[in-house]
């Protein structure tokens, strides 16, 4: 079997470690939403036994709101400091220490309750958030730089899984019989604890990234032994060349900050692209169905909205398993191009159900099924894609700021989303919709003409396509022109 298809027990055992910190993100997007009532009820019990007094509407919901708000607020400053850790002390170490916060923000969040404080939780919000920054910068580039390059576009969709894994188990955990209740809400927020003690444990004994080793620390003879216990096999000499391609380029291109990155012309096109990769799963609408699917379930007149939000979180994991199977043979960029237009015409169905529900009942079924068919179509491309082409489309030296460039916009418009859905959906009712569609549409046109495919093709090949661009400022490349480009194409 070719050694850059085997999956060795080491690889799997290494990217599974890592993946840990994508479930903690998944399940702490998630697990917010189900206690939301009982959660207020605390708010208002902590008000009344300190002030004496009832606490106002707006009061609670404000307090509510930075509660769930102030988790994409702590993932913004831990994607921007991702490339502080990255570089010194190592992907791998880098994951383990972020650990530290998932603790704290367990103790904070899990004993808010006991301490009848209410911004213990907002505490361990923040905190959570900060770790969950982090993990979604440290994960993808260290999964992308253990796996052989005609299998990372399929364990780069890990991430991906890792997060719907989460957020389907914080559904499930959030059920009234299960975790979502008056007596154990604390302990559905500070599971956190568990996974991130795993971790604890695995982690160190997965190796560190080889490229690390080569490139940053200059350590040949490990960086080797690495790479032959994760690929299996006793010749790495492909794998060794293609990162000393990389290490020679990049004493061309020392380390990039990311005031650097903003400035270069060289980098400007593949960090539009990054950035609005980003934008374009953030900003299609499966936030607005995640944070707030229950309301639209119980709006469509479902009996039972809970299990409807857990099916649309079955539907979401099933299409990510199917992402990572497919992704290898019919490439990125159409998987990306097919998502985001079956999420278009989805959310154009989910208007016209949701518009027309007095009229119709019947409208109620086919509301599920957009909402469901717009949950797979996202996990098909938007979902898993962003992540790891980020990783792909730079390389070594301007990987760190880039990644941190991209985690940025994805909180800030996590952030966005999260704040503004509410009031959006108020004023335009089950038209809100067709606003993602817009957007959903703009994303396409901009990935058709300007994102290039990265399937088989190893970083440098990737980076020497955009410094042809760079240079020559013709945008367009097919991906042969790209794939003849050498290492050593010159500026």
């Amino acid at each position: 079997m070719d050694s850059g298809k085997q999956i060795t027990f080491p690889l799997l055992m290494s990217v599974g470690s890592a993946v840990i910190g994508s479930l903690q993100f998944g399940y702490n997007t998630g697990v917010i939403n189900a206690p939301q009532k009982i959660i207020e009820d605390f708010i208002n019990d902590t008000y009344i036994e300190r002030y004496h007094e009832p606490i106002t509407k707006s009061t609670r919901t404000a307090i509510w709101s930075i509660a769930v708000a102030i988790f994409s607020v702590g993932g913004i400053f831990g994607s921007f400091s991702v490339g502080l850790f990255v570089n010194r002390f190592g992907r791998r170490n880098s994951m383990l220490m972020a650990n530290v916060l998932a603790f704290i923000a367990a103790i904070l969040m899990g004993f808010s309750k006991m301490a009848s404080s209410w911004e213990m939780l907002i505490a361990g919000r923040f905190v959570v958030g900060l770790y969950s920054g982090l993990s979604t910068g440290f994960v993808p580039m260290y999964v992308g730089e253990v796996s052989p390059t005609a299998l990372r576009g399929a364990l780069g969709t890990l991430h991906q899984l890792g997060i719907v894994l989460g957020i389907l188990i914080a559904q499930i955990f959030g059920m009234e019989s299960v975790m979502g209740n008056r007596s154990f809400w604390p302990l559905l927020l500070g599971f956190t604890f568990i996974p991130a003690v795993i971790q604890c444990i695995l982690l160190p004994l997965c190796p560190k990234s080889p490229r690390f080793l080569l490139i940053n620390k200059n350590e040949e003879s490990k960086a080797k032994s690495v790479l032959k216990k994760l690929r299996g096999t006793t010749d790495v000499s492909a794998d060794m060349q293609e990162m000393k391609e990389e290490s020679r380029q990049m004493m061309r291109e020392k380390k990039v900050t990311i005031l650097e990155l903003f400035r270069s012309p060289l980098y400007r096109q593949p960090l539009l692209i990054a950035v609005i990769l980003q934008l374009s799963q953030q900003l299609s609408g499966i936030n607005a169905i995640f944070y707030y699917s229950t309301r639209i379930f119980e709006k469509a007149g479902v009996e039972q909205p809970v299990y409807a939000t857990i099916g649309a979180g079955v539907v979401n994991t099933a299409f990510t398993v199917v992402s990572l199977f497919v992704v290898e043979r019919a490439g990125r960029r159409s998987l990306h191009l097919l998502g985001l237009l079956g999420m278009a015409g989805s959310a154009v169905l989910m208007t016209i159900a949701l518009a027309l529900l007095e009229q119709y009942k019947w409208m109620s079924y086919l509301s599920i099924v957009a909402i469901f068919a717009f949950v797979a179509f996202f996990e098909i491309g938007p979902g898993p894609i962003p992540w790891f082409i980020v990783a792909e489309l730079f390389s070594q030296g301007p990987r760190p700021s880039a990644i941190a460039v991209a985690g940025f916009s994805n909180w800030t418009a996590n952030f966005i989303v999260g704040m503004c859905f509410q009031y959006v959906e108020e004023l335009c009712g089950p038209y809100v919709f067709i606003i993602f569609t817009v957007l959903l549409l703009m994303f396409f046109i901009f990935t058709y003409f300007k994102v290039p495919e990265t399937k088989g093709r190893t970083f440098d090949e990737i980076s020497a396509g955009f410094r042809q661009t760079g240079a020559t400022g013709v945008e367009k490349h097919s991906p042969e022109e790209l794939n003849s480009l050498g290492a050593d194409s010159q500026l």
